[in-house]
């Protein structure tokens, strides 16, 4: 019995590898071998890269809040424990954003979490 190839499928599967590896530079974008590798890794990164910008956000609004506070005359450790211990529960991103925006309203909320 002769060998199946399956031409039409395996076709399809290296023209979407190369199609992904568009815009690498020289084999990297030409050679299926070596395309297939670079597009592994460069979606490895993606991944990565969708993880580290979670943590980095986070980062940014905390230390947008502590500069804010500061300004306020408290802390961002001290501030995030008051506001937990009245029960008010304003998470860091809408509080970043309050801060920045709107450093008056800031100011009304560190005075009530601190109160």
């Amino acid at each position: 019995m002769p060998r199946s190839k399956n031409k039409v499928a395996s076709h399809r599967r290296r023209k979407k590898v190369l199609e992904q590896a568009k815009g690498y530079w020289g084999s990297r974008s030409k050679v299926y071998t070596i395309a297939k590798n670079s597009v592994e890794k460069g979606l490895l990164h993606a991944y990565t890269g969708r993880k580290l910008k979670k943590r980095i956000y986070r980062q940014l609004w905390i230390t947008r809040i502590n500069a804010a506070a500061r300004i306020n005359g408290s802390t961002y450790s001290k501030l995030i424990n008051a506001l937990t211990k009245k029960q008010v529960s304003i998470d860091r991103k809408l509080l970043s954003n309050i801060a920045y925006d709107n450093p008056e309203a800031f100011s009304v909320v560190v005075k009530f979490a601190l109160n």
